[in-house]
């Protein structure tokens, strides 16, 4: 009943948005009662937690497997692009980007975000740095930070139709760039 729930409130909150969706329609279309919802979730809120906590794991998932025995830096390139694919399923970026921090919160969603997606790219960075890819010096937390909010500026884009190949591109020259500035300098 549980998972009905969730696929019948994803759906919903994908087409009409949190606001605009009501619990009794969300058992309806789960084929369940309301007393049936709130067994299981203590309000709506509590449900679409649980549906973007969902959604993270997915999208975690995603990048864990493109980014598998990879090296630090292919790591971060396929990791990203794992991620792009996966928040290119419909309603993604409105549940995970725009919905997301609107009804959790900007906290909630990023310790939400820290347990998956920010959490892989936290742990790919990081072993970056160990293995001598980054600079020893280089602030792992605000690093992590603003890549991926550079993923999720792509996200968006490309949710909206832009050119997802162009910034897979520029995401790949960023992480370059990073890894760069561990190489010394040609003096020749």
């Amino acid at each position: 009943m549980r998972a009905s729930l969730l696929a019948a409130a994803r759906a919903l909150f994908v087409a009409k948005g949190y606001a605009e969706t009501g619990t009794p329609e969300i058992a309806v279309a789960a084929g369940a009662t309301r007393g049936a919802l709130y067994h299981h979730f203590d309000d709506k809120r509590a449900l679409f937690r649980a549906v973007v906590e969902a959604e993270a794991a997915i999208v975690d998932a995603a990048i864990g497997t493109a980014s598998q025995g990879a090296s630090p830096r292919d790591a971060l390139v396929e990791g990203g692009a794992g991620y792009l694919s996966a928040m290119s399923e419909p309603g993604r970026v409105r549940l995970l980007l725009l919905d997301g921090p609107a009804v959790l919160g900007r906290c909630e969603m990023d310790a939400i975000d820290a347990r998956h997606a920010m959490g892989s790219l936290r742990e790919g960075i990081a072993a970056a740095v160990t293995q001598g890819g980054l600079p020893r010096d280089l602030p792992i937390d605000a690093a992590t930070a603003l890549l991926s909010a550079a993923f999720d500026r792509a996200a968006m884009s490309i949710g909206g139709g832009a050119d997802a190949p162009s910034y897979r591109a520029a995401l790949e020259a960023l992480i370059d760039g990073l890894f760069a500035l561990a190489r010394p300098i040609d003096a020749g």
